[in-house]
Parts: C-alpha cells; sequence; structure tokens
C-alpha cells in the first residue's frame, strides 16, 4: 500500500477479500501455498474497473496503464518482502 501510495496509485489494506468467489480464490491459494510451496508468499489484490468498465459515476475504476504500473509495483513489492 504504502509503495502504491508513493506512486500516486490510491490504495487500501483489507483483511477481507471481497465476496464469495474473490474470498475461495484466497483461501484456496493460502491452502495450496501452505501444502506445496510453504517457502512462498502469496496473497490477493483486487483492482478496480476499467473505465469503460465502469457503468456507474459511483463505481471505482482506473487507467489500464495505471493497473500495469500498480501490479508491477505490487510485483516488486512482494519480491522484496520474500527476499527477507
Amino acid at each position: 500500500v504504502t509503495a502504491l501510495r508513493a506512486a500516486g496509485i490510491p490504495a487500501a489494506a483489507s483483511r477481507d477479500a471481497g465476496g464469495f468467489l474473490c474470498n475461495n480464490v484466497f483461501y484456496a491459494l493460502m491452502r495450496m501455498l501452505e501444502l506445496e510451496r510453504p517457502e512462498a508468499i502469496g496473497g490477493f489484490v483486487h483492482v478496480p474497473l476499467l473505465p469503460e468498465q465502469a457503468l456507474e459515476t459511483t463505481v471505482a475504476s482506473m487507467p489500464l496503464d495505471a493497473l500495469v504500473q500498480a501490479v508491477a509495483i505490487v510485483v516488486e513489492a512482494a519480491a522484496r518482502a520474500g527476499a527477507t
């Protein structure tokens, strides 16, 4: 979150992966890592819709270039965290 905000990308931490499908993906990933790759780190990142996907003005959206930059920042931060 700190690295994303430093790059000007709005972000917030959450302890909730979201709705049923998102929670299922997160918990399945964490279980798989626990059983098969205990040395690996994992997590779940929600990203907003693209502007053209947001049908309502109240729905969060972000341009594709910003989402690509955000993913790169998250991967880099995770790699740094895993290296310690």
